[in-house]
């Protein structure tokens, strides 16, 4: 019997967590480019096709997958 009646279950939990993980893999993926003389400019590193397309497509899934987490419907037996 769960006491403390916790509304996210396990399962939805770990959904939710692999959604964060692939949120900060976007936005890890995003970061960077930046160079240490500030008069140079390396626009290849920065609007690369990784940061434009890649990270974005990344942080939008993860939010997706985190809102699949947080409304899918539990499954096994209903504990009251």
């Amino acid at each position: 019997m769960d006491n403390f009646g916790f509304p996210v279950k396990k399962d939805n939990l770990r959904i939710i967590l692999i959604g964060l993980a692939i949120n900060i893999l976007g936005y890890l993926v995003m970061i960077g480019g930046g160079s240490d003389d500030p008069a140079k400019f390396d626009g290849d590193a920065l609007f690369s096709t990784m940061r434009i397309t890649i990270a974005p497509i990344l942080i939008l899934a993860g939010y997706a997958i985190i809102v699949y987490g947080i409304m899918k419907k539990p499954s096994g037996k209903t504990e009251e």
